[in-house]
């Protein structure tokens, strides 16, 4: 059992007094490493001082400069990439509700006129934009319908969104592009990474059933059925599920 020396306490025995004296060396001990260490630890920091505060400085500036360049810099270039992009996008839109224009306005919609950019500009002089990605969807979907499917693919690809029609209309516009082409396992592919992107009462059931399609032509009719009775079950009264009973049953012969 230990015994801890109290003000004014005097050790009855030899014993005790061994004890207490062991007790005593064991602190000072203590007190000297710990002495010890701090002086090692100052020594430290007054040797290396000057790259302490380089380092601190440098990420002072980091934040700072982070700051400045996301109020100063990318703000401002975000609503002037938004902005620019409102032109074109009218165009597009135009395009997709004319008879007769339809390839003059999508190659105003990519090029620009009047002064204003096109999608092509606003990817180029907006990188690292929400804007310029947004452009990179539009271009693609501009590519696919004037028919230059290689270059939908390339502008698709570079698209990225979390949302779940955006992003599964990008990933199946590839697919549709592919489909063209007449590489129809490419098309299966994205067609499965459009429905996989996210279910939507919109985007889901269109892609399903051009899975099921392209499942079939390639033959692999248990893929195709999986398909069609996706659209039966969940999407019954999308336009995709009107006349389904036939293509599953094509798919089960």
């Amino acid at each position: 059992m230990a015994t801890y020396k109290k003000r004014g306490y005097k050790p009855k025995n030899k014993a005790e007094e061994a004890q207490l004296e062991e007790m005593e060396s064991t602190t000072a001990e203590v007190f000297s490493t710990l002495d010890e260490s701090a002086s090692k630890t100052e020594a430290w920091v007054q040797k290396n001082q000057n790259y302490i505060l380089g380092v601190i400085g440098a990420i002072a500036v980091g934040v700072l400069g982070y700051l400045a360049y996301n109020q100063f810099i990318q703000k401002p270039k975000e609503a002037s990439a938004a902005n620019e992009l409102f032109y074109p996008q009218q165009y597009f839109d135009q395009a997709l509700a004319s008879e007769t224009e339809k390839d003059s306005l999508f190659t105003l919609a990519l090029n620009g006129a009047e002064g204003k950019f096109g999608f092509l500009d606003i990817i180029e002089e907006y990188k690292g934009t929400k804007a310029a990605n947004l452009a990179q969807y539009s271009a693609g979907m501009t590519y696919l319908n004037l028919q230059q499917y290689d270059e939908a693919i390339a502008h698709l690809e570079d698209f990225s969104s979390d949302d779940a029609v955006l992003g599964a209309m990008a990933k199946g516009g590839i697919g549709d592009a592919f489909s063209q082409l007449n590489q129809q396992e490419d098309a299966l592919e994205y067609y499965e990474k459009a429905i996989a992107h996210g279910a939507n009462e919109f985007a889901t059931p269109k892609f399903l059933y051009k899975a099921g399609v392209v499942a079939l032509d390639l033959g692999q009719k248990d893929k195709a059925l999986s398909f069609f009775e996706k659209i039966k079950q969940d999407y019954p009264k999308s336009p995709e599920g009107v006349g389904i009973d036939a293509l599953i049953g094509l798919a089960q012969n």
